[in-house]
């Protein structure tokens, strides 16, 4: 689907508009920018969120700034709120299409006490015991974080833990071990709950062969956060210019020319915080480093309290499920019930009715009784996975000002806000105090040397991606 032109953008004083209708089919692996000026994708969160905020519209000439952070969502408005806070620094904000246009609005609004996509036991078996306690604290500190940045802001907060459901009897074992290990080693009051206490105490998934409770967990709504981020940002003297893709990046002594349809930003230095929807012609640093995957979503209507009550939902934590092609689902606080999961490989086979179709099935599948119930929200994003599954907060190449936060895998929510006041550290000439090997080391390439160096990487990639799926769907469902 091609984007067509709808309005010129508002001035600064109102939100800007967009420029051209919201693009189903995007793909950040064949799209060379993420557009300009683009619409919101149709979430439950900005449908419900309210008016955007005011930004500082588009750039409109040539400017010199100290920094520059390219990407308006989570970590990009959280990194320049603590250059601002903690460092005195007041930064600017590029953004491709609207603000917090990518990631920030599409997820299931899941703040989870994780940083990647491995569990404490992959930490221990990766990096060593001490190693893996030092991120748990990190992730626990990152928490802590987000409860701070997100007290004075009106994103419907539930919060109480996280729910990690097995969705088969044979996942069990796997599960006590993990608590066992959450309990014994990192000193984490997680607690393992029978097949029949979650579904009479908790929510009557009919999955549920028993689940994980961690103590760390918030449900959020995603939008008001983002608008949220945004209006304390710019409070703190951040400007925030949306439809201004970078569309062209050289660094001459030093000095990062960022060209935008409007205009030049000549910065010192600058942050990348552009999650799922990081173009692959950005910065040669950045190419191949990430893999982009789709996840869908959707939200019912609002639940009556009979179908609640037939559901036992007792509940309103986020939970997840065992599938490595996880559910993410839970209980809003206007009595829809929100689910997602994986879905399209290409952008291009994303609108596929397929696919919500999958997610009404895996709904129904959980909660019999709401079988027909009307769905008024189905969308989907890009999720930032790392190739090892771990983020990556960094100063790639010592000799230049250029740093990025990317990698979340799904995890994103919470720890983009502690990634946020880490990418401001590295800003501000404060990362040699970071030591974890995520602050150490640059997001890798994938474990396939021949094709990393391929210009046409991307569809091998895809491949592999097929493969995998089908191997993930065989182990959670039949083997």
């Amino acid at each position: 689907m091609s984007a067509t032109a709808t309005a010129a953008p508002q001035t600064a004083g109102h939100a800007t508009a967009s420029l051209r209708a919201y693009d189903p089919a995007y793909d950040p692996l064949v799209s060379s920018t993420p557009g300009h000026g683009t619409d919101y994708a149709p979430t439950y969160w900005i449908g419900t969120a309210g008016p955007p905020p005011e930004d500082d519209g588009p750039v409109v000439s040539d400017m010199d700034v100290d920094v520059a952070i390219i990407g308006s969502g989570f970590t990009g408005l959280t990194a320049a709120i603590f250059l601002a806070q903690e460092h005195g620094i007041k930064a600017t904000v590029l953004e491709a299409n609207r603000s917090s246009w990518g990631c920030s609005t599409r997820n299931g609004g899941q703040a989870q006490c994780a940083s990647g996509r491995l569990k404490r036991s992959q930490w221990i078996t990766r990096y060593g015991l001490d190693t893996a306690l030092a991120l748990h604290r990190e992730c626990l500190e990152g928490m802590e974080t987000f409860k701070a940045l997100i007290k004075d802001i009106d994103c419907e907060p539930q919060p109480g833990g996280h729910l990690y459901i097995a969705h088969r009897p044979k996942v069990m074992p796997t599960l006590a071990k993990e608590v066992e290990c959450l309990r014994e080693v990192f000193k984490y009051d997680a607690r393992l709950l029978d097949a029949e206490t979650v579904k009479r105490e908790w929510v009557d998934d009919r999955e549920a062969a028993g689940a994980m409770h961690e103590p760390e967990g918030i449900g959020i709504h995603a939008g008001k956060l983002a608008f949220g981020y945004l209006k304390k940002a710019r409070a703190l003297g951040v400007k925030v210019h949306p439809a201004s893709p970078v569309q062209g990046w050289e660094t001459r002594n030093g000095v990062h020319h960022l060209r935008t349809p409007g205009g030049t930003v000549r910065a010192r230095a600058v942050g990348v915080a552009t999650g799922g929807y990081t173009s692959q012609t950005l910065h040669g640093e950045l190419k191949n480093r990430l893999l982009p995957i789709l996840s869908n979503s959707i939200v019912t209507r609002p639940l009556t309290q009979s179908e609640i009550d037939a559901c036992n939902f007792r509940t309103r934590q986020v939970l997840t499920d065992t599938r490595v092609l996880r559910h993410y689902y839970r209980l809003l606080p206007d009595n829809r019930l929100q689910i997602g999961s994986r879905s399209a490989i290409t952008g291009r086979d994303a609108p596929q009715k397929k696919y919500e179709q999958f997610l009404v099935n895996d709904l129904q599948r959980k909660f019999p009784a709401l079988a027909g119930i009307p769905i008024e929200y189905s969308w989907w994003g890009w999720v930032d996975v790392a190739h090892d599954m771990m983020p990556r907060i960094f100063q790639p190449d010592p000799s230049q000002s250029l740093y990025y936060a990317l990698g979340y895998g799904g995890n994103g929510v919470m720890y983009s806000a502690q990634a946020g006041r880490r990418l401001a550290q590295w800003i501000a000439g404060q990362g040699a105090s970071l030591q974890l090997p995520i602050f150490r080391s640059k997001l890798p390439f994938p474990n396939i040397r021949e094709m990393v160096v391929s210009e046409h990487f991307a569809p091998f990639r895809r491949f592999g991606q097929w493969f995998l799926y089908r191997w993930y769907y065989l182990n959670d469902e039949i083997l």
